[in-house]
């Protein structure tokens, strides 16, 4: 039996394994010839794959109980949520737009970690669901929410959870397949040309920065990875763009836009904290840093989420607002533009 490969996602959170099996495999379950393989995995998480529809067998959808011959080719799709390493509930509100016993749908706030790691062991999306979670009769005491993607701290806007194995499964396999719907509003630096536009280059961790991300236009590095972008207003020296996601990875629109020469206004790690368009006078410096200071970390907000429905596959659409800050930073720059204009 030869694993062929393995995907793990940068902001999605689910693993793709693709293994063929051995021209001597006796027939055997699914389940077992995958819990075989898979050290980490247990043998109920790929029967919750199976009963998702995220088993396959030569392309086709099967049941944990397929057993599997000599030269067939299986995949599956499996949650993958990251290590919490402090699970203590806590009692942060939450703005949640949907909730039922399958799927919670929440507006996160620009500045909240959205699960514990090195450095960030309190003050979670994930404490905060913990606590939440127990007002929630429907869901068993040792269970925890189920993460199948993730925004960054600074990056506000709607995510899903899912609140059991099955939905879990199900949405990780959503968007392995990139089913869902995913739609930003982020203010970038420059004068956007194109009305609209699509940006490929792989991405991965930077040569130069591990703490950065790249494109690498060659594909020889990094992940296969599509923005589609679209203009929504222009401000002279910024623009206001919508951003599609057609893949998900790690500070996907982050690096594109800059690998396009639209760094995000204000994003700290990609340079966009400086004045990188605009005019060298004393007035103009001192109109950026107080936009700065009105939103002092990167201007994106994930606007909208498309997902079907776990249990009901009813295809489901939620819409959030910006923020107020970045409702004023727009305003702001608005208001310049406009007075730009005249002069």
């Amino acid at each position: 039996m030869k694993e062929e490969e393995l995907h793990e996602a940068g902001e999605e959170l689910y693993e793709h394994h693709r293994f063929v099996a051995d021209a001597g495999q006796n027939p055997l379950r699914i389940d077992k010839f995958l819990f075989n393989l898979l050290g980490n995995t247990s043998r109920n998480k790929i029967q919750e794959a199976g009963r998702s529809g995220s088993l396959r067998v030569n392309s086709k959808v099967v049941k944990a109980n397929y057993r599997v011959k000599a030269g067939d080719l299986v995949q599956v799709v499996l949650a993958h949520p990251p290590r919490e390493i402090e699970l203590i509930p806590e009692d942060i509100p939450l703005d949640i737009l949907y909730e039922d016993q399958d799927v919670c749908i929440l507006n996160k706030q620009a500045g909240m970690v959205v699960h514990p790691a090195y450095g960030h062991y309190k003050g979670t999306l994930v404490n905060a669901l913990l606590h939440h979670m127990k007002s929630l009769p429907q869901v068993k005491e040792h269970e925890r929410p189920g993460l199948v993607h993730r925004l960054d701290k600074d990056t506000s806007g709607v995510m899903v959870v899912a609140l059991n194995d099955y939905a879990l499964s199900h949405l990780s396999r959503q968007f392995f397949e990139r089913s869902t719907d995913r739609l930003y509003t982020a203010l970038v630096w420059g004068d956007v040309k194109e009305a609209e536009g699509r940006i490929v280059g792989h991405i991965g961790r930077s040569l130069q920065d591990r703490k950065q991300m790249a494109v690498f236009p060659e594909g020889n590095m990094g992940k296969h990875a599509v923005t589609h972008y679209r203009v929504l207003e222009r401000f002279g020296f910024t623009t206001l763009v919508e951003c599609r996601l057609e893949t998900g990875r790690t500070h996907q629109i982050r690096v594109h836009m800059k690998y396009a020469g639209h760094t995000l206004f204000g994003d700290q790690r990609y340079g966009g904290n400086k004045i990188l368009k605009g005019l060298n006078t004393a007035k103009y410096k001192q109109f950026i840093q107080n936009c700065f200071e009105l939103m002092p970390h990167q201007a994106l907000h994930a606007r909208t989420l498309g997902i079907g429905h776990p249990r009901s596959e009813k295809r489901l659409s939620f819409h959030t607002e910006l923020p107020p800050a970045f409702e004023a930073l727009c305003a702001k720059w608005r208001t310049y533009s406009s007075a730009l204009s005249t002069d």
